[in-house]
C-alpha cells in the first residue's frame, strides 16, 4: 500500500479508491514504491466548507440575539421545563420563600390583643420590627427554628403599625419588605368601670357591679372574661341587669371579714357591633364584720346585729299608708351628715296635705337612689318614733339611733324591712339584688 511520506495520510485520513489503493500514491513499473506528487484540492470543496461554517456561525448568533431569556430562565426555575440541562437536573430547585404577616398587610380596625406574628417557609426570618408611627417599637421574639417571630407586648387602640422585615431562601437570597396595618379605632373602644372600688371595705352584703360604656351583646364572652374568687372560697353568678350593668353576689351574705378579688380581663374582649374591651386589671375589696339589722313596720323598732349577735334596738317610724316603706333587704349605699331634701322629687306640690317643702336632716344613710334614707326624724316627727307610721318611706330614727346607725354602719351592710304594706324596690334601684331568689338571679 502507498502512504505519504513522513507516515502521515493525505488530508488528515485515508482515501480508498474503487480497486482498494490508497488515494493519492502509486506503484511503479517496475514495482518500487513511488512517492506521488502533492494532490490538487477541488476549489469548490473548500469554498463549501468555508460558507457552511460561516452560516453556522450566523445562526447561532441569531438565535442568541433573538432569545436571550431562553437561558436565563433555565436557570431561574430548572423545575418550569420538562427537559432539564445536565447541569441543571444537578442543581437543586430553590422554592421561593412564602411569608404570612398577622394582622395582614392593609388590615384596619384591628383588635389590639390580637397575636402580631410574620411565618416563613421554604427560608428563614433574618430581621423583624414592628413600629408604630410614632416611633414606639413594639418587643418580639423570633423561634428558634427561625420561622416565627411573635410580639410580645400588645399593640395599643387607634394606632398605624409597620412590618419590616428580611427574609432568606435556601440559596441565601435576602428579600427585604414593609407591610403595614392600623388598629380599632377610639369610638370602638369599650371600657368598664366597678363597684367596690379597689381596696375599699364593704358590708356582707354588697354585691359586685360592674357597668359597661358600650351595650354588650356577647355577655357570655365578658362573663368568661371576668374572674371572681373570695378568700371564703364561696362561688357566685351574675345576673345582668341591662346591657350596660352586670352584678355578681353568691347565694347568701359575703363571710365576714374576707376578700374578694376580680379579675377582670377585658383587654381585646369583643363587646359585639365592633366595640372591643381596653384594659385588664385586678381588682380587691375587703368585707367586714356582719352589720344586719331589722326595721319592723308594725312593731316600730329597729334592731341590729353585729355577726349575728344582737347590738341594739330603737324605736322607728316608717313609711304610711300613702307612702309605704319598700319591703325586702336593702343595701346600704352612701352617707351624710346632713341631707337636703325636696318634697318635689316625689311629685309631691303645694297645697297636698303630704308636701313638707324642703328640709335637711341629720345623720342620713341612704338605701335607694329614689330617696329613702335611714336618718333622724325631723322635729315634728319626733314625737310618733315608735307609734306609728308617718314618713314618705324613710326610716325614722331618734337622734341616738340615727347617730350610731351614722357612725357605724356603711356601704354594703343591710336592712332586712318586715311588715311593710310597701312592695319590693325595683331590683335596679339601689342592690335589691338580695330579693331577688338565687335559682332566678343565677340564671
Amino acid at each position: 500500500m502507498g502512504q505519504h511520506r513522513g507516515g502521515e495520510p493525505l488530508d488528515g485520513g485515508e482515501n480508498l479508491d474503487s480497486g482498494g489503493q490508497l488515494d493519492g500514491g502509486f506503484e511503479s513499473v517496475d514495482g518500487s514504491e513511488t512517492a506521488a506528487p502533492a494532490p490538487k484540492r477541488n476549489k469548490f470543496r473548500t469554498a463549501a466548507w468555508i460558507v457552511v461554517v460561516c452560516v453556522v456561525a450566523a445562526l447561532s448568533g441569531t438565535f442568541a440575539a433573538m432569545a436571550p431569556h431562553a437561558a436565563s430562565a433555565a436557570i431561574e426555575s430548572e423545575g418550569s421545563s420538562g427537559e432539564r440541562s445536565a447541569a441543571g437536573a444537578v442543581m437543586p430547585v430553590v422554592k421561593p420563600v412564602s411569608v404570612v404577616t398577622s394582622p395582614a398587610s392593609g388590615a384596619k380596625q384591628v383588635n389590639p390583643a390580637a397575636p402580631a406574628t410574620i411565618t416563613v417557609t421554604d427560608g428563614s426570618l433574618e430581621r423583624v420590627s414592628l413600629t408604630s408611627t410614632n416611633g414606639k417599637a413594639i418587643d418580639g421574639a423570633l423561634s428558634p427554628d427561625g420561622l416565627t417571630w411573635t410580639a410580645s407586648t400588645p399593640l395599643e387602640f387607634n394606632t398605624s403599625y409597620t412590618f419590616s422585615y428580611t427574609s432568606q431562601d435556601a440559596a441565601g437570597r435576602a428579600t427585604s419588605k414593609t407591610q403595614s396595618f392600623s388598629t380599632v379605632s377610639t369610638q370602638n373602644e369599650a371600657d368598664a368601670a366597678m363597684y367596690p372600688l379597689d381596696g375599699t371595705k364593704v358590708g356582707v352584703a354588697q354585691p359586685l357591679q360592674i357597668t359597661f360604656s358600650e351595650p354588650v351583646v356577647n355577655k357570655a364572652a365578658v362573663e368568661a372574661a371576668i374572674k371572681v374568687s373570695s378568700t371564703s372560697g364561696q362561688v357566685g353568678a351574675f345576673h345582668w341587669f341591662s346591657d350596660t350593668m352586670v352584678r355578681y353576689r353568691p347565694e347568701n351574705f359575703w363571710a365576714a371579714n374576707s376578700t374578694v378579688t376580680v379579675q377582670l380581663n377585658l383587654f381585646g374582649v369583643d363587646f359585639g357591633h365592633g366595640q372591643i374591651g381596653n384594659f385588664n386589671k385586678t381588682n380587691s375589696f375587703k368585707i367586714g364584720d356582719k352589720k344586719v339589722a331589722v326595721a319592723d313596720a308594725v312593731a316600730h323598732t329597729f334592731t341590729v346585729s353585729i355577726n349575728d349577735q344582737q347590738v341594739g334596738t330603737w324605736p322607728d317610724t316608717m313609711g304610711d299608708t300613702r307612702f309605704p316603706s319598700a319591703r325586702g333587704y336593702l343595701v346600704l349605699m352612701e352617707k351624710y351628715r346632713v341631707e337636703h331634701m325636696d318634697a318635689s322629687t316625689i311629685g309631691l306640690k303645694p297645697g297636698d296635705p303630704a308636701y313638707y317643702g324642703q328640709l335637711d336632716v341629720n345623720y342620713a344613710t341612704r338605701l335607694t337612689p329614689s330617696g329613702e334614707f335611714i336618718h333622724q326624724a325631723t322635729d315634728s316627727a319626733l314625737p310618733f318614733i315608735g307609734v306609728t307610721n308617718l314618713s314618705h318611706g324613710c326610716i325614722g330614727l331618734g337622734p341616738d339611733g340615727a347617730k350610731w346607725v351614722y357612725d357605724n354602719m356603711g356601704a354594703g351592710d343591710v336592712v332586712q324591712v318586715v311588715n311593710t304594706q310597701g312592695d319590693y324596690a325595683n331590683f335596679d334601684d339601689g342592690f335589691g339584688d338580695w330579693n331577688i331568689p338565687w335559682a332566678q338571679y343565677a340564671n
